[in-house]
């Protein structure tokens, strides 16, 4: 099963998404965004760029 994006609103009325993997867990999840567009442009832009992002240990 493949990964998903899953926008939800929250109790402030702001739209926020998440990032679930096959399994169902959440790997990654958005800032509160005051528009469903906005969600959406974010979830664009984790498609677009984690693809090729760089993985920097800082530990």
């Amino acid at each position: 099963m493949a990964g998903k994006f899953v926008i939800t609103k929250d109790k402030k009325g702001e739209f926020r998404f998440v990032l679930k993997a096959g399994n169902g867990e959440i790997i990654a999840q958005s800032e509160g965004y005051a528009a469903k567009a906005s969600a959406l442009n974010g979830i664009e832009s984790v498609r677009k760029n984690a693809a090729d992002a760089t993985v920097v240990d800082e530990s």
